[in-house]
């Protein structure tokens, strides 16, 4: 499948009232067709990885054709400048989920980008930093606990950024590298309590809602039944 006749799928399967709705969850509709995700996973399987395609498909600047971007490409053939390219356009927050959590997270350069976008400025850089860590920490299962505690300082002083689509990541970073295990658990808690302290509301928030699944019984039952 070529570039054209990609969009042209893509064009067929829009749902206009799909798109009306996605304000409403701040997602940039300006240049989406309105496919959901499930349906744009399934034709990423019938499309294949295809690297070449994924850059072409990026290129066009349309919302849908970039998520199917990071579902087709093929992260072993991804490359520094590309994942630099891709984040300096990153413009809705789905899109730079999808791109760290299915692609970014699985090539070798996840761990040095989390820790550069993390301390940029730009709101979907910033929060591409955050989104790295927290996909790190669910699908890298031979990750060392090292590699975690060192990201929450950078969780800590990120904490305070009152930007909405920031702010949230932090939270989801802190949340996911607790969850992994009892030390990680103990850990994340610790930075959560720094965090709490800060006069900023954002991190107040931050703290406050990953302590209350941090701590709470169902996640300390199961961390316990994994230790």
């Amino acid at each position: 499948m070529d570039v054209e006749q990609a969009v042209d799928r893509l064009r067929s399967m829009g749902d206009p009232k799909a798109v009306e709705g996605m304000a409403r969850f701040g997602i940039q509709s300006s240049s989406s067709f309105g496919i959901s995700v499930p349906k744009l996973r399934s034709l990423a399987r019938e499309v294949g990885r295809d690297h070449q395609l994924a850059l072409k498909l990026w290129e066009t600047g349309l919302h849908d054709a970039r998520l199917l971007a990071s579902m087709v490409d093929d992260p072993e053939q991804v490359t520094v400048d590309q994942m630099d390219k891709w984040v300096r356009d990153f413009d809705s927050w789905d899109v730079v989920d999808g791109s760290c959590g299915t692609l970014f997270d699985k090539t070798p350069f996840a761990v040095a980008k989390a820790r550069e976008w993390c301390k940029r400025e730009e709101e979907f850089v910033k929060r591409a930093g955050f989104v790295l860590m927290a996909e790190l920490a669910v699908h890298d299962k031979q990750a060392k606990d090292k590699l975690f505690l060192d990201f929450l300082p950078l969780i800590i002083a990120g904490a305070s950024d009152k930007r909405n689509f920031v702010k949230k990541a932090v939270n989801w970073a802190l949340r996911q590298i607790g969850k992994r295990n009892l030390k990680l658990n103990r850990a994340a808690v610790s930075a959560a309590l720094k965090i709490q302290k800060n006069q900023s509301g954002a991190a107040r928030w931050v703290a406050s809602d990953a302590l209350r699944e941090l701590k709470s019984p169902q996640v300390q039952k199961r961390l316990r039944e994994n230790n």
